[in-house]
């Protein structure tokens, strides 16, 4: 079983091979969407260029210069998710941070499952805790399945149920060519972002019963492709198919399966992946202008979530994309 820490330092070496090969190309920004004329239509979201920032992966919320948005204020609970448990992976911050508080909101015990980023995770379980709802938060390594049964095994023990499962936990390293792709950051992508995934919902699929649900994270560049994400965007595929064939496997269990495909998000994520000058112009090139906050991800979580709100769905991947068509 692979010590957490050792897996991120593993990460932060990919990175740090990626940010020297990116050095040494010199190339120029090549610029994003024009100034600050991004479209609001609800709550006033920042916009703009953002802050010229570059962190360590795995990316900690907690050094990021402008904070990300999560906590819906406008949001108000009506028990949708009354009396259950959940589970969220990668959910001590980004978009993570944000269900595991609406879920909160909504009534549901959550465990955050986390690599070893601590502080951000000692963070969400307070904003959890502050609603109304209990929190345990547990470290270690998606692509290990003992790691994974165990730690399943640890919340179903404490809570003595488990509801939704939200699969959230992710790797992500641009590259410019295939070639820059070796065979060991390419296995660190997959294992983390599909492998993970499954693992994940093989641990927790013993203790669902009729009315659970799972929600897996895909993304945009799983439905269209990045040209420098080559193996970020064949996992976001891989979970798009995933999703769609275990909703089949598991409908007559009374066992729902989603997924939500988000567009540019402002996350830890991407400036831990991102040059200074790329990050200034994140999400600029989407039709809103801007990149999403975790805020206005979350909601959509929740619908797939509760079986009130989302009881005839099942294998759908819903793109919150921040351009129209997409």
């Amino acid at each position: 079983m692979a010590n957490q820490d050792d897996v991120a330092n593993k990460q932060k070496a990919i990175q740090n091979r990626q940010d020297q090969h990116d050095a040494s190309m010199q190339k120029g920004d090549q610029g994003g969407g024009g100034g600050d004329s991004a479209a609001q239509t609800g709550v006033r979201q920042p916009s703009g260029d953002f802050p010229a920032q570059h962190l360590a992966k795995p990316g900690l919320e907690a050094q990021m210069e402008l904070k990300p948005k999560f906590m819906a204020e406008g949001y108000k609970g009506s028990g949708k998710l009354e009396g259950q448990v959940a589970i969220v992976t990668g959910g001590d911050s980004g978009i993570g941070r944000a269900v595991a508080i609406l879920f909160a909101r909504e009534g549901a015990d959550v465990a955050i499952l986390y690599l070893n980023e601590h502080e951000d995770a000692a963070e969400t379980q307070r904003y959890i805790e502050a609603e109304g709802r209990q929190c345990v938060t547990v470290a270690g390594d998606v692509k290990d399945m003992a790691f994974c049964q165990q730690a399943v095994d640890q919340i179903v023990a404490k809570f003595g149920r488990l509801d939704v499962l939200v699969n959230n936990a992710a790797f992500q390293e641009h590259a410019e060519s295939l070639l820059d792709l070796t065979e060991d950051r390419f296995d660190e992508t997959m294992r983390t972002n599909i492998y993970g995934y499954f693992h994940m919902a093989k641990a927790c699929l013993p203790y669902m019963k009729r009315g659970a649900a799972i929600v897996n994270t895909g993304s945009v560049t799983g439905l269209k492709g990045s040209k420098k994400l080559l193996d970020y965007s064949t996992t976001k595929g891989a979970i798009h198919a995933f999703t769609m064939s275990l909703a089949a496997n598991l409908l007559d269990k009374g066992i729902r399966v989603n997924c939500v495909a988000p567009g540019p998000v402002w996350t830890p994520l991407n400036p831990a992946d991102q040059s200074p000058e790329d990050i200034t112009k994140f999400g600029q090139q989407t039709t809103f202008g801007r990149p999403a906050q975790p805020e206005e991800l979350s909601p959509a979580y929740v619908y797939l979530a509760s079986s009130v709100c989302s009881g005839y769905v099942t294998g759908v991947v819903l793109p919150i994309t921040g351009s129209v068509g997409e």
